[in-house]
């Protein structure tokens, strides 16, 4: 008697997927916005801040989603919390939109009662989030995934982006100067300076954003890192290997995030690092490559199996 066995269809997260989706209109609509509406605020289009947010929140939303798929064993606690993610995601979304349709800002605004009030929602609603997020990453570390490559990427991408969300925290005690302004993403000069396109990211000063965005993003360039190596160096190196790189990567990644972040706090632009700056750089430069060497100089190709 043959035994056929069928296996299971990856069971998506709905609403986060809802969430992705909601984010990607949201995009589209601030997009246009970046065009239609002149208003400038705090010295950028209006509409860059919902379509930046937008578009972080459509990539978080699709890439949790699918992380959840990959757990072996369905998490109903995972999975619980990753819609706590969708309701508080939408509550910043719509209060962030809210605020540039009355032409103010949404963080760190308590110059009336009800922009105080608004970002004391968005706050809370962080606050929740992180925690939200916090037990998604519990609920991977205790499942067990046979790919060790996958499972470091998963882990580490999750663990990261909680690193990410903490590095933001300095952006709420900043002191500004402006009476009702109880925070900023620059250090050493006002926020609405010279910055990056695009971004926004400060060119004259410390920007704390940049450690804040890299951190978060941990979550979506771990595991393209995993499946490249699967896809494209799969038949060089076996699985020990990969999950070693992975692990020294990843290891890597964290510490670029602290790194970024301490430049920020220390009031050194990004694109004009200072000596100190360029040390620490220079020396997680090295050390990557060293522990990267190490691990492919111990890589062995994976065995062929005859029939």
């Amino acid at each position: 008697m043959t035994t056929i066995e069928v296996s299971t269809p990856p069971r998506w997260h709905r609403p986060l997927l809802a969430l992705t989706w909601a984010s990607a209109v949201l995009a589209v609509i601030a997009g246009i916005g970046l065009f239609a509406d002149a208003r400038i605020l705090t010295g950028v289009p209006i509409w860059l801040k919902p379509f930046k947010f937008a578009v972080s929140f459509a990539l978080y939303g699709w890439t949790l989603a699918w992380l959840l798929s990959l757990l072996p064993r369905r998490s109903r606690i995972a999975e619980w919390a990753g819609t706590v993610v969708v309701g508080v995601s939408v509550i910043e979304l719509a209060i962030i939109t809210v605020q540039v349709i009355r032409g103010t800002t949404s963080h760190y605004n308590q110059t009336t009662p009800l922009n105080a009030t608004l970002w004391s929602i968005m706050g809370a609603s962080i606050m929740v989030l992180f925690l939200a997020h916090l037990v998604i990453g519990i609920g991977a570390l205790r499942q067990r995934i046979k790919d060790k490559a996958s499972a470091y990427a998963i882990r580490l991408g999750l663990f990261i982006s909680l690193i990410g969300m903490l590095v933001a925290f300095p952006m709420t005690t900043q002191q500004t100067g402006v009476e009702g302004i109880t925070g900023a993403h620059s250090v050493g000069v006002p926020d609405g300076g010279p910055g990056m396109p695009l971004t926004g990211w400060s060119t004259t000063g410390g920007d704390l954003r940049i450690g804040h965005f890299v951190g978060l993003h941990a979550l979506q360039v771990l595991p393209f890192l995993a499946y490249a190596l699967t896809r494209w160096a799969g038949d060089r190196l076996d699985a020990q290997t990969r999950a070693r790189l992975v692990l020294v990567t990843g290891s890597a990644y964290a510490s670029l995030v602290l790194i970024l972040t301490w430049q920020a706090m220390r009031a050194v632009p990004l694109l004009r690092p200072d000596g100190i700056t360029l040390l620490a750089f220079a020396a997680l430069a090295a050390a990557t490559a060293t522990g990267i060497g190490l691990v492919l100089s111990r890589g062995r190709k994976p065995e062929m199996v005859t029939a």
